[in-house]
């Protein structure tokens, strides 16, 4: 497999390197917030204080629960992506194709930082 050396420069790594860290960040601070809001969902049900059959104006307890959920799941999907990002970085293989092994191009790169295929495989990934 190529080098990443080959494909990045220093300071494009550097720049990866703190855009994966700063969204990294970004993710464990809402999943803070996401967790205080799970908690106090999940006691305004333990409490028995949400009343979904009456509370026509608003979402239900079991709505409000499943978005959450939701986003929690959500989010660390893309916590996953992130560390795997930093750890292809720290092993020197940020910015090759898992695939096939090129380099993904610095524009997708800067799209989505934790892409771990170039826009060809990414596209048969798709249509399969």
């Amino acid at each position: 497999m190529p080098s990443v050396r080959r494909s990045l420069t220093d300071a494009q790594r550097r720049e990866f390197h703190d855009a994966l860290e700063a969204r990294r960040q970004e993710v464990l601070a809402r999943q803070g917030r996401l967790d205080a809001s799970l908690s106090d969902a999940r006691e305004a049900r333990s409490d028995g204080q949400a009343d979904d059959e009456h509370d026509p104006e608003g979402p239900t307890m079991a709505a409000t629960w499943s978005q959450l959920t939701g986003m929690h799941d959500d989010l660390e999907v893309e916590m996953t992506e992130v560390e795997h990002a930093l750890s292809r970085i720290e092993a020197g293989t940020f910015g090759l194709c898992q695939r096939c092994g090129k380099p993904i191009g610095v524009a997708r790169l800067r799209a989505r930082p934790y892409a771990e295929l170039c826009i060809d495989c990414a596209r048969a990934a798709e249509a399969h």
